[in-house]
């Protein structure tokens, strides 16, 4: 390992997204991470299985660990993480709050091990309040923190979560990598190790920023919706997607309509991102419309605006329709419009830019074969970031990993048949 965390040591007790995406990003900075997983396995072994005992998430989400099986169950498992937790710098876990010191590996258990201690805790809802004790997915925090409601995908009956990612579980996997690396600099300077509680919520509501940032002084739209109307709507039993509609209908904007939307070409579709008013101008010359948007004086927040620009999108829907999503990227990229094509997420794995900027990598892995996966986010001039091994086996490293404890063979036999090691 060559990256900025070279020599420090991760103990992973996570599993599922947040926490293993945050090892495969300290991994990738040069960090050694140690996956700690119970016998049967971190549950993404049990999905969709392309070879024994592993699967296209898990691979993806943990290349770069050498994995350990421990029954923590078992006097001697909890032994065998106290001796490691001893040796490392930081650990993580993504239990409910009261799992840990159950299992023997929480922060006042550990930190009495080893003061210096890195100790990352994840939890769905925060380690205080009335919901702290609960768990929670992405899925459940898209419903709780608003991101489904607000995005208004209503379908067959019910709201649609965003499914074409994890989006909560990858913001949080980051909020884990910057923060233990904030809190490595500060033991760097202090000497001090220290918990860091981080949330699915936390993370929920900052990538919200946009729209949950609220000015309360203003007297209409969505917060005042929520704020004065939403209370009494529900004591009236309005039914949910009446609700729904009343709020979407106060979220329109019409610049988004026309400027920043994707389009149907005559052969595929193209995204367009025209956030500023001469970027619009540029892609309603280019297109031919005549926004009155653009006439000195003219008044967008009005009835009779919305009417036009139901006309406009229609006629916008039309003219890129006629033409080809190449000839499109051609004219708007000559006036410095943002567009791109829309493109299937499988297609990226020979994209020429993502080749270039290796943000795919190539690995071998023991049962699957060639696979190929998102490889290091950032590049670095002096301690360039690496993508390590490729993710292990269940246990392929447990009997590597206790010999460098300072285990024996014999001691290695004896928690193995005491079911230590599952």
């Amino acid at each position: 390992m060559t990256g900025p965390l070279e020599g420090v040591r991760v103990l992973e007790f996570s599993e599922i997204v947040a926490g293993p995406l945050a090892g495969v990003l300290l991994s990738d900075l040069g960090a050694e991470v140690i996956k700690v997983e119970p016998p049967w396995g971190d549950p993404w072994r049990q999905g969709r299985l392309y070879g024994p005992g592993d699967e296209r998430v898990f691979v993806g989400l943990n290349r770069g660990k050498r994995s350990i099986t421990l029954d923590l169950t078992t006097p001697g498992g909890q032994e065998v993480a106290h001796r490691l937790a001893a040796e490392v710098d930081v650990i993580t876990t993504n239990h409910r709050p009261d799992v840990p010191a159950k299992l023997g590996i929480d922060y006042e258990t550990l930190r009495k091990i080893n003061p210096r201690i890195i100790y990352c805790e994840v939890t769905a809802f925060g380690p205080e309040g009335p919901d702290s004790h609960l768990p929670g997915y992405d899925l459940v925090m898209q419903g709780y923190s608003g991101m489904v409601a607000t995005q208004s995908k209503y379908s067959d009956g019910r709201l649609m979560p965003v499914v074409s990612t994890a989006p909560i579980d990858f913001a949080t996997g980051q909020s884990i990598t910057s923060s233990v690396s904030a809190a490595l600099y500060f033991r760097e300077r202090t000497g001090k190790g220290q918990k860091v509680s981080i949330s699915l919520l936390a993370a929920a509501l900052m990538a919200q920023t946009l729209t949950l940032t609220q000015i309360d002084d203003l007297p209409s739209g969505p917060q005042a919706f929520v704020r004065d109307e939403l209370p009494l709507l529900k004591e009236a039993s309005v039914p949910y997607a009446d609700i729904n509609a009343m709020y979407q209908d106060l979220r329109k904007n019409p610049a988004y309509s026309i400027y920043y939307r994707s389009y149907i070409t005559s052969d595929s579709a193209v995204m367009i991102g025209a956030l500023s008013n001469p970027l619009r101008k540029k892609f309603a010359d280019e297109v031919g419309l005549h926004d009155p948007r653009f006439d000195e004086g003219y008044d967008t927040g009005t009835p009779e605006y919305s009417e036009v620009i139901k006309s406009l999108i229609a006629t916008s829907e039309k003219i890129l329709s006629e033409s080809t999503t190449e000839e499109w990227i051609t004219r708007f990229e000559k006036v410095g419009v943002a567009c791109a094509p829309i493109r299937f997420v499988d297609e990226m794995h020979n994209n020429p830019q993502a080749l270039a900027n290796g943000l795919i990598i190539e690995q071998q892995h023991p049962v699957l074969g060639t696979y190929r996966t998102p490889g290091p986010i950032s590049a670095m001039s002096e301690s360039p970031p690496e993508s390590g091994i490729a993710s292990p086996m269940l246990g392929q490293h447990t009997n590597d990993i206790l010999t460098e404890a300072g285990y024996s063979g014999d001691e290695i036999d004896g928690l193995r048949a005491a079911g230590a090691l599952g």
